[in-house]
């Protein structure tokens, strides 16, 4: 069964709620659809506030889901916000996968934190500017790294 997915425009982010059954296939599904969404309306914040009912996934299942989408995402975001409040600590390990790729994300456990955060983001917080950007960022951003 596919997620419900709601989506709001806010004035600097995009607000995606997910609902319904918990699977991998429902966290793919949602995720395709949200990069769709952003690179439909060209805005590349997210706050996504996931949920979803059931059974929560293994860690190995969160590994794949989030190495996969990760390799999709790259250099596409400029951040995201995520919340999903039955996550637990398995939000540190999924936050650490998709960081480590590359994917800038935050992991939030209450929607209050997470809406104070991704309003804080601006462009000069974007760490994927090395992925997309022109050859002058990418070395400002190797200086900056040493």
């Amino acid at each position: 069964m596919a997620p419900e997915i709601v989506f709001e425009q806010r004035p600097s982010y995009l607000f995606v709620h997910v609902t319904g059954h918990n699977s991998a296939e429902a966290v793919e599904l949602y995720m395709k659809d949200v990069l769709e969404r952003c690179t439909e309306i060209e805005l590349f914040r997210v706050l996504i506030h996931e949920c979803l009912e059931g059974e929560r996934l293994s860690p190995m299942q969160i590994f794949d889901l989030v190495s996969e989408g990760s390799a999709r995402a790259l250099g596409k975001f400029d951040a995201i916000a995520f919340v999903d409040e039955k996550m637990g600590e398995m939000a540190n390990f999924a936050e650490t996968v998709a960081v480590n790729r590359g994917i800038p994300i935050a992991m939030f456990s209450n929607l209050v934190d997470a809406e104070n955060w991704i309003v804080r983001q601006d462009d000069d917080s974007d760490s994927q500017r090395i992925f997309r950007g022109t050859d002058q960022d990418k070395t400002q951003f190797r200086k900056e790294s040493m």
